[in-house]
């Protein structure tokens, strides 16, 4: 009898100890990166002039990064008079803190006109995560907004941004941040999330960064991490910073390979904003390898994102379509005029955050797309480029100076 109990003392142990270290992630584009947001009963049309708006924040300074949604907090970037903060407000909408943590992107000739923080924090358990666009990688206390340490990719690693600044959403796994400075040197590194130390330090693909936050594919026998430079989208081994495998981008003309890839059922799928545009690669089961399947170099998008939903891709194009790409044959099988813009998926429905200011919602039935309502985004300030988020019943979008939040559960 003493020996049961003994062997479930031990269990509980082990099993108190593995609640214990399991962690609570909120990032860029959902839990999984794609896009995809698990949310259920949604509203399924919207009055003419929107869902019913929950609060506003307009004091947020400049920036182009979607927020992070916790159980009990929304963390966004912003610059003010060209110093970076990190805000934290309550679900209701209170300013709860902001911290400070250094120079932000300003730009210079054209760059100039798009100022601000470019990313989306990552969020693990009580810690949140920045990157900059100068560059500065920095941890901070989710419940205090005290800085844990930070550190400057370009002038700890020679990083070497790119004409916009570092835009990468920071990805972690377990105890390791995994960033990109760029450059010939220091191309990928990890960091311990704890202490800000590093890890390992690649060479990768010797490639200056492009806008791309990674993603990382789970294997049986290795993690890889997949992100795009310039002209390269790469593999990378998570444990070791081994290049693996990259395949280059053909005519790059804008240096704007900005969207997550997607890995589902052994095949990663990109849309480039140049380059190859949209392809299917299948990734060998040990993850050392890839071979292309199809290629469609003529669908493509810049920064809006993507989502694949059972067999099909959807796509909002250049061309200002949202275009449905079979995943089996790389073919376009349909399309939907619509602005481009940030897409995300919930509850049988797309939402897109246009260039224009509409945000739309929109009905799949197959591959078939119908906008069933839209309302203007009339609040914020300068370009309407932010990814929309959804979590908890409640629509977050980010323009500018301002953060919007809609009530869209069901009624």
């Amino acid at each position: 009898m003493k020996k049961v109990k003994l062997i479930n003392v031990i269990v509980l142990i082990l099993i108190t100890g593995a609640l214990s270290q399991a962690q609570s992630v909120s990032q860029w584009r959902g839990l999984n990166r794609n896009g995809i947001y698990e949310e259920k009963q949604l509203q399924k049309s919207w009055p003419t002039t929107g869902p019913a708006m929950l609060w506003l924040f307009e004091g947020l300074g400049n920036g182009y990064g979607s927020p992070t949604i916790t159980q009990d907090k929304v963390f966004v970037n912003g610059e003010i008079d060209s110093i970076s903060h990190l805000f934290a407000f309550s679900l209701k909408g209170e300013l709860l803190w902001k911290s400070p943590y250094g120079k932000e992107f300003m730009g210079s000739g054209y760059s100039s006109n798009f100022p601000g923080c470019r990313s989306t924090p990552t969020v693990v358990n009580d810690l949140v995560y920045v990157f900059s666009g100068l560059g500065t990688v920095a941890c901070f206390e989710a419940e205090t907004g005290k800085q844990k340490w930070i550190v400057d990719m370009t002038m700890d690693y020679k990083g070497v941004s790119n004409t916009f600044g570092y835009s990468e959403s920071l990805i972690i796994d377990g105890n390791t941040l995994f960033c990109t400075p760029g450059g010939p040197e220091a191309n990928v590194v990890a960091l311990d999330r704890f202490t800000g130390k590093p890890i390992w330090v690649s060479k990768a693909s010797g490639d200056n960064v492009s806008y791309c936050s990674p993603m990382i594919i789970t294997l049986p026998t290795r993690k890889v991490l997949v992100t795009f430079s310039i002209n390269y989208i790469m593999g990378l081994d998570a444990k070791t910073g081994e290049l693996l495998w990259s395949q280059k981008q053909e005519n790059v003309k804008y240096k704007q390979q900005c969207n997550t890839p997607v890995f589902s059922d052994g095949f990663i799928y990109y849309v480039a904003g140049d380059g190859n545009g949209t392809v299917k690669l299948e990734l060998s089961p040990d993850g050392k390898s890839i071979k292309e399947v199809w290629r469609n170099n003529q669908t493509k998008n810049m920064f809006n994102g993507f989502v694949k939903i059972n067999d099909y891709l959807f796509i909002p194009d250049i061309t200002q379509k949202l275009k449905c790409v079979d995943i089996k044959t790389g073919q376009v099988v349909d399309s939907l005029r619509v602005n481009k813009g940030g897409l995300i998926f919930a509850d049988h429905m797309l939402y897109c955050y246009s260039d224009n200011g509409d945000v739309n919602l929109i009905q799949l039935t197959g591959t078939k797309m119908e906008i069933i309502s839209k309302f203007k985004c009339d609040k914020g300030t300068k370009e309407h480029f932010a990814h929309p988020v959804i979590q908890n019943g409640v629509l977050y979008i980010r323009h500018g100076k301002a953060l919007l939040t809609y009530d869209i559960k069901q009624l």
